[in-house]
């Protein structure tokens, strides 16, 4: 869960440090839907849910939401865009949307490994990762942990240090309660697990593992060999100051940013105001760089 300012209108074109060429919009989805397939794997001692959307073949991109999320507040909105020359595995996070939960804290490392787990019940041995906020940290996480796996990273707003937050989140954290919980992350979980307890426990999973955080060492930041984009909105939960500074730790990254708030720029369902057409722009910088042959 992560509070943050939101903006009423948006830009929509990318600004700041972009070293990927411009991207137009991409075209509208088709309007039939795609097919979706979902399941849950038992990986780890978890029960995991996952969804793999299109069928496209070549390398699949593994979508994994923020934190107090799911797959839906996430990702409904950009999925159209993403599915148009790929396949799309989406995951819900231990004690997160659909998936089940285990004794024992939430970590990145350990989503990391369960991801790691679930791809290989399905056979895949290569994979793009892209994770926001949270899910950022833990897609940073698998490809540190199994750099075999991932062939590019999308890095979107996060930060590898506990001074790359905004000022006073981290602060913020140390008091925030339940209630303070925006009642639209409460909504959406409740509307796919109808368990007031389970979405307590899901948001004290969660605020656990943010007060707890721990700087992912630089050297090991470095160790990244997978072709990175790193995104961040301008009024984002982390600066954009840290992200160039974590473009310049990863060699040959890329960096994009964008006007807009924690997640305004992907269409979040969580997002006070009606959705704008950010989403659809940043879907085509994704869909080029995911694309390019570097």
């Amino acid at each position: 869960m992560i509070k943050a300012n939101r903006v009423c209108s948006f830009v929509v074109a990318a600004i700041g440090i972009m070293m990927i060429s411009c991207a137009s919009a991409p075209k509208a989805p088709e309007v039939k839907p795609p097919q979706v397939r979902s399941g849950y794997a038992e990986v780890n001692g978890l029960k995991m849910y996952y969804e793999i959307h299109g069928d496209k073949g070549g390398v699949p991109l593994v979508l994994l939401h923020g934190g107090g999320s799911s797959i839906d507040v996430t990702w409904a909105h950009l999925i159209p865009y993403l599915i148009t020359n790929r396949t799309v595995i989406a995951i819900d996070e231990q004690a997160h949307g659909r998936s089940g939960d285990r004794s024992g804290p939430v970590s990145f490392e350990q989503t990391a490994d369960d991801v790691a787990a679930l791809l290989k019940s399905l056979g895949i041995q290569k994979v793009d990762v892209m994770g926001f906020s949270n899910g950022a940290t833990n897609a940073l996480q698998v490809t540190l942990r199994h750099p075999q796996l991932v062939r590019k990273l999308v890095h979107i707003s996060s930060f590898t240090k506990r001074s790359g937050a905004a000022p006073g989140f981290f602060d913020y954290m140390k008091t925030a309660t339940f209630a303070d919980m925006p009642q639209s992350l409460k909504d959406a979980y409740l509307k796919i697990n109808p368990d007031q307890a389970a979405l307590r426990n899901m948001h004290d999973k969660d605020a656990a593992r943010m007060r707890s955080f721990k700087d992912i060492p630089d050297a090991k930041v470095r160790e990244i060999k997978s072709a990175t984009l790193i995104v961040q909105g301008d009024r984002d939960v982390s600066t954009p100051e840290h992200a160039v500074a974590l473009s310049k730790l990863i060699k040959d990254s890329r960096l994009m940013i964008v006007p807009g708030g924690h997640g305004d720029f992907l269409g979040e369902t969580s997002m006070a105001q009606p959705v704008a057409k950010t989403h659809e722009y940043t879907a085509g910088f994704i869909n080029e760089f995911l694309a390019a042959p570097f």
